[in-house]
């Protein structure tokens, strides 16, 4: 742990939603000068806490202490799509005052706003161009950009604007294999205040510390999240042994008072033959039977006591152990025939690409290459074959697009499910859901309160509710926002689906298990 003054204090930070749910409770922590990795399952409140952090959300108790200027990367930046790259590097107003300076309007107030900081047009094409982005235009929106350009573009915001205080919210979604690794070049050498929330574990290994979220405490652990994972094993290994310990001790005392129950039952039989037999004076008989009961008594209470420090040991071993909800994802058959044409993809050499049957088929490529617009005219056929396209050969689609900003942030999560076959038994619906982690009146949540992952895991759910099955499902960056628990459990999902597949993805030890059959490399327009 660094001995420096932290940069950042919570101290009791609570924060409730609107609707009354908690999302923060009574957490305690500080962060000092250095790097954080910040996790924990979806849900668990990390994105939440570094809006608060960031000053976009107020707690509703305890308190948050701030020292220096912060910068934040959201999770959801993408969904800005109004934005422009000005914007996401923070220069918008400094850009536009420029300008208008130049066009000769000498207002006092662009001169004010400008802050004498001229060359600031220059500095941010630099930046850009220093992280991969050297030809985009500083005016450009977000709704024209890729995930990877948008989220690229956001991080050199980051750095540009010089903050003590970084904090970052699963900053390498969408990125490529070359902006990722630009981007851990960025890290491994930043100065500050940096806080990471992320389930990248390549990335996460960077850190100096982590940070975990769970069960509404937040605990600090000094050293990266590998050593961090090594830690929680052998802390787990023990109180797995101690539960098991403690289990055996309750089941032999429980045993144990059985027997002495046994014994006393006996005993008290025997006097009761011996006062009705009269074997003895009935004043002795009488006086015995009374200390009989008393020491029986005493006896039972003895062993009842030693059964409850058992079954409290037991509990209190049971709480030390990790059990983490499991999301039971079940697709489906589509019933998809082996030699059934499901998808044509075409590129500007005239190639064309047959999916057909249940074919798994994985579409890579740098950011910006045109891998989203590709698997969209899946769904939207273009005006003109302008290539590459790619032709639907069934109505039974799936998508889950990479920003995920089809769903309705006004509508609940029960709602936004039920939508996709209205005529669906509610209970059908709830039942699906509570397979997906969300039970009981979390069900009533709004889709807008919602992390990523969770987010995701509401889209799939409503694709699995169409009724026919689909028969292809499209994926666009799926593990963008998934906890590492979640991955896994979506890739036992899609291993079992026996319909279509097509995925975009810049994860390869993902792609790798997904028993992808064609790899396809998206280049200028060519299907490589």
């Amino acid at each position: 742990m660094s001995t420096q003054s932290p940069a950042v204090v919570v101290d009791g930070l609570t924060l409730r939603w609107p609707d009354g749910n908690p999302a923060l409770r009574d957490l305690g922590a500080a962060f000092t000068a250095g790097r954080t990795g910040l996790v924990g399952a979806n849900g668990a409140g990390k994105s939440t806490l570094l809006r608060v952090i960031a000053g976009e959300l107020a707690p509703t108790g305890g308190s948050v202490s701030v020292r220096g200027q912060v910068r934040y990367l959201p999770q959801q930046i993408t969904l800005q799509t109004d934005a422009t790259v000005a914007d996401l590097l923070g220069v918008r107003d400094r850009l536009e005052a420029l300008r208008a300076i130049e066009a000769g309007d000498a207002d006092p107030r662009h001169f004010d706003t400008l802050a004498d900081d001229w060359g600031i047009e220059e500095r941010a094409r630099a930046a850009l161009g220093t992280n991969g982005l050297p030809d985009l235009d500083l005016d450009r929106r977000v709704a024209t950009l890729s995930g990877g350009e948008t989220v690229a573009t956001a991080l050199t915001g980051v750095r540009l604007s010089g903050a003590e205080i970084a904090l970052l919210d699963e900053p390498t979604n969408n990125l490529d294999g070359d902006a990722r690794h630009r981007l851990y070049d960025l890290i491994a050498s930043w100065r500050g205040t940096l806080v990471v929330a992320s389930h990248d574990l390549e990335l996460l290994d960077l850190m100096d510390e982590t940070a975990e979220l769970r069960d509404g405490a937040l605990s600090v652990y000094g050293g990266p999240y590998s050593a961090f994972r090594e830690h929680v094993e052998r802390e787990q290994a023990a109180a797995e042994q101690a539960l098991a310990a403690a289990e055996q001790k309750l089941r032999t005392e429980k045993r144990q008072r059985v027997e002495a129950q046994t014994k006393l039952a006996r005993r008290q039989r025997y006097a009761r033959t011996d006062y009705e037999n009269k074997r003895r004076p009935k004043v002795i008989m009488k006086a015995r039977a009374g200390e009989a009961e008393v020491s029986a008594g005493k006896l039972r209470g003895e062993l009842d006591d030693k059964v409850d420090r058992a079954r409290d040991l037991r509990d209190q071993s049971a709480e030390r152990v990790r059990r983490d909800p499991q999301v039971k994802i079940e697709l489906p058959s589509p019933g998809l025939p082996a030699g059934r044409r499901v998808a044509e993809l075409h590129d500007g050499d005239g190639r064309t690409l047959v999916l057909q049957g249940p074919e798994r088929l994985a579409i890579t490529g740098r950011n910006g290459a045109g891998k989203t617009r590709l698997v969209e005219t899946l769904l939207r056929p273009p005006v003109t074959a302008q290539a590459p396209y790619a032709t639907a050969l069934t109505d039974r689609i799936g998508y889950l697009p990479q920003r995920l900003d089809h769903l309705d942030d006004g509508a609940t999560i029960l709602e936004t499910v039920r939508s996709a076959q209205p005529d669906a038994d509610p209970e059908h619906a709830r039942a699906l859901l509570a397979g997906f982690g969300f039970r009981g009146d979390v069900v009533s949540r709004a889709v807008g309160d919602l992390s990523g992952g969770e987010r995701f895991r509401v889209a799939l759910a409503a694709v699995l509710l169409a009724d026919p099955t689909n028969q292809l499902l499209v994926l666009d960056e799926p593990t963008n926002n998934l906890d590492i628990v979640t991955v896994e459990q979506v890739i036992a999902a899609l291993s079992a689906y026996q319909g279509a597949l097509v995925v975009v993805s810049h994860d390869d030890a993902f792609l790798s298990r997904l028993g992808i059959d064609t790899f396809v490399r998206l280049e200028d327009g060519r299907l490589c």
